[in-house]
């Protein structure tokens, strides 16, 4: 499918994966609608470090996806709706739930009754594999049970449950694409290899961690915003649930190792209790069967951990100072 010309919606395009996809959009050449939150500074986060040839070519308007009528604004006269814009932060749902369920499921509710109202011809809902819980079996499929182990999951769950409902209700074409822990360039720190990363590159001896034996599938950002593309272009994927992952997972403690390994240093694993999940609240594993991505998108992941790793890490080693490696984000 040609972008070229097709005026799109990109919510959350301030952040770590929307600034990565809107950018992808503009170079395939899409009219891109950056929707970014609004604030005092006038900042559009990752978007204010994009080259300026390519975020000059973005309509960027910002607000806060909570506002509806904002929100029915920046949908007129696009096609495609990429609905981004969340909280994602496990830790921080469990201290300020209710701003979770504000953002995550009345946000959704705003972007869908606007893709509905402008007759948008694709929304594309952005999941999380954190809805499974810890997996009764793996690989996980998408057929699998949804168990929410924190507000974060509960809320990505209710968002996605509405992003297929008006699937079903007002037939809507709505993909719902889901995501297993995708890392990259510009991702907080407060997620684990940019954690693990800067800590070492920042030279410490012992990295500060929360649980390590817990296993997740990773995948590079690149991939996921490739997934986004073809959820958002090929007709068998209206009104189903696909998910992006590698099929491939690793432990905590071992990625550690990876991580070392890439930078040719040595770090010894230091847990603090501050940075653990609460014992029910935490994801043994995240494995996925990305065989429907491939069937339905014609989608598999192109970069391997190993290669992510090394990118992700040669990238951090020139923001390092946009980084605190000393300071635990919640």
């Amino acid at each position: 499918m040609s972008w070229k010309g097709k005026k799109v919606l990109v919510t959350g395009a301030d952040g770590f994966i929307g600034s990565h996809l809107a950018e992808r959009l503009v170079r395939e050449g899409a009219g891109v609608r950056a929707f970014v939150l609004y604030n005092s500074l006038g900042s559009q986060g990752w978007l204010d470090h994009s080259d300026p040839a390519v975020r000059g070519e973005m309509d960027v308007l910002p607000g806060d996806i909570r506002d509806a009528d904002r929100v029915a604004e920046a949908a007129e006269g696009c096609e495609a709706v990429f609905h981004l814009a969340a909280l994602i932060s496990v830790p921080y749902s469990v201290e300020s739930p209710e701003s979770f369920i504000d953002t995550n499921v009345r946000g959704t509710l705003n972007a869908l009754n606007a893709a509905r109202k402008h007759g948008a011809s694709r929304f594309v809902q952005t999941s999380s594999s954190e809805v499974y819980g810890t997996p009764k079996e793996v690989p996980i499929r998408e057929t699998h049970p949804l168990q929410a182990q924190s507000p974060y999951a509960a809320s990505k769950t209710a968002a996605d449950q509405l992003a297929e409902s008006f699937y079903c209700s007002y037939e809507l074409p709505v993909v719902v694409l889901r995501p297993f822990n995708t890392y990259g360039p510009r991702q907080s720190a407060r997620a684990v290899i940019p954690a693990i990363l800067t800590q070492l590159l920042a030279g410490k001896e012992k990295i500060s961690l929360g649980a390590v034996w817990p296993r997740r599938d990773f995948t590079y950002v690149d991939d996921t915003v490739e997934g986004f593309l073809l959820a958002a272009s090929q007709d068998a994927a209206v009104g189903r649930t696909v998910q992006l992952g590698t099929g491939r997972d690793i432990s905590i403690g071992e990625l550690v190792e990876l991580a070392c390994g890439a930078l040719g240093k040595r770090a010894e694993i230091e847990s603090e209790d501050k940075r653990l999940r609460p014992e029910k609240g935490e994801v043994h594993r995240l494995l996925s069967d990305p065989s429907l991505a491939e069937e339905l998108l014609g989608w598999t992941p192109k970069i391997s951990l190993e290669e992510g790793i090394a990118r992700t890490a040669e990238w951090l080693g020139k923001w390092l100072d946009h980084y605190d490696a000393d300071q635990y984000l919640v």
